[in-house]
């Protein structure tokens, strides 16, 4: 049995940055994370050319003043979103998609220059490999007087202090607790939406981006879908080509080869069979990851509690921590939330531990 000041359990985006905050303040800690990768919600898969495609967490903002805050600290730099001057927009089935003229963006959006996952890797770098254990499910938590026990599939950890960073939900519903879980915590937990847990996201990669020919766009919107939005995702410094898109959640039941072939379909409505002519497909199916979400009791609206006041409150005798993209104060649910929370936990303990 293993004993630590500070257990953190997830090594997404939240999850690392308490940790990295943790590690600048010399106070140790292990991090536990069910998956045999870091990045939680963040994952970029390159295909066999190295083209990158970013199936989880990708756009920010300039008013996302927390994670370009960090952005600027590990010297990441960020990059436009590339849209056009126009988008084909598909208003009816009825009616043939439109090459429409998009009013100039005062608030665009930005991705993270060399991927999302370079801000994934900087925050571990400094880390010692010792404090990560990977593929460590978590399964059961006890709070003792002077700390806490954390049971996983195979091991067992004490820690004075726990952060867990899994969705609200996923916590309530895959871990148990002894004692049980506080009311009203258990409550507003398990009908919290889990950010993402619905989405599917769909890419194909290309060698030349045919779409910004005259009279195309790589920006579209549809009302029609299956794709209700795709974006030019390309990285031209690199020579990548892709387009990235998120499709209707309800075909998650779907093999990979039909949504494919169906998003195809959409795609040669507006390009012919330049459409056909992809490198590979991608897909990220989030509803299926395990370790992100578990189905609901109920329906739950788009950020529902998320944010929820609860969550930031520390629980049995303040040595527990709801973290997570999902608690925080501003902008829950989004990347700069999820580092929001983390920092703001780090510092709560910081402080309680000096």
């Amino acid at each position: 049995m293993s004993s630590f000041h500070v257990i953190i359990i997830g090594a997404g985006l939240c999850g690392l940055s308490t940790a990295y905050r943790l590690q600048q303040a010399n106070i140790p800690f292990l991090l536990l994370e069910a998956r045999d990768r870091i990045g939680g919600r963040i994952l970029t898969v390159r295909n066999e050319s190295g083209t990158p495609i970013e199936m989880g967490a990708t756009w920010l903002g300039k008013k996302h003043t927390a994670i370009n805050a960090l952005l600027k600290e590990l010297k990441i730099g960020i990059t436009e979103q590339y849209l056009g001057q126009q988008a084909i927009y598909e208003p009816l089935s009825t009616s043939p998609p439109q090459l429409v003229q998009l009013p100039p963006n005062n608030d665009p959006s930005y991705r993270i220059a060399g991927t999302t996952t370079a801000l994934i890797e900087a925050l571990a770098k400094p880390l010692s490999p010792a404090s990560i254990h990977l593929q460590q499910v978590v399964q059961a938590i006890e709070s003792k007087s002077d700390g806490f026990l954390v049971r996983t599939q195979n091991a067992v950890f004490t820690g004075a202090a726990i952060v867990s960073t899994l969705p609200p939900r996923l916590l309530m519903q895959t871990v148990a607790c002894t004692p049980a879980w506080p009311e009203p915590l258990q409550s507003i937990a398990n009908q919290t939406h889990t950010w993402m847990g619905e989405s599917i996201k769909v890419g194909f990669t290309y060698p030349t981006p045919f779409w910004r020919a005259k009279d195309l766009s790589g920006t579209l919107f549809s009302n029609v879908g299956p794709v209700g939005e795709m974006y030019d995702h390309s990285d031209d410094d690199q020579g990548y080509y892709a387009l990235k898109g998120f499709l209707n959640g309800a075909y998650h039941s779907l093999t990979k080869a039909e949504r494919c072939q169906l998003v195809l379909q959409q795609l040669r409505k507006y390009y012919g069979e330049q459409a056909d002519q992809y490198t590979t497909y991608e897909e990220g199916v989030w509803r299926q990851e395990s370790y992100t979400f578990t189905d609901y009791d109920q329906a739950l609206l788009p950020h529902q509690n998320n944010g929820h006041a609860i969550f930031r409150q520390p629980f049995f005798g303040g040595r527990f921590w709801m973290g997570g993209a999902e608690t925080a104060s501003e902008f829950p649910g989004y990347m700069d939330g999820a580092v929001r929370r983390g920092e703001e936990i780090a510092a709560a303990l910081i402080a309680a531990i000096f």
